[in-house]
């Protein structure tokens, strides 16, 4: 059973990574995620279209495993805390 203490302290700690990723979400910075070499090749055809869809791929890329290791990490807290 949890006491009010405990139960203050979780509040608290989901408060923290609310307001987190609150922050993150709302002041994101644009990335320019190209190598060297994808930037040259794809500039030196003059579609920038085409540049600005490498780009975006690129990132969504980078993104999902940040998010599979961002789950996984929940769950074992979730599984951590479920046992106390």
């Amino acid at each position: 059973m949890l006491t009010k203490k405990n139960r203050n302290k979780k509040q608290e700690a989901r408060g923290k990574i609310f307001i987190f990723f609150l922050f993150s979400f709302f002041f994101s910075l644009s990335a320019n995620a190209q190598c060297a070499m994808c930037r040259a090749a794809l500039e030196s055809e003059g579609n920038n279209n085409k540049a600005a869809a490498v780009n975006d791929g690129i990132v969504y890329l980078m993104v999902i495993p940040y998010l599979i290791v961002g789950f996984v990490g929940f769950f074992i807290y979730r599984m951590y805390y479920k046992k106390k």
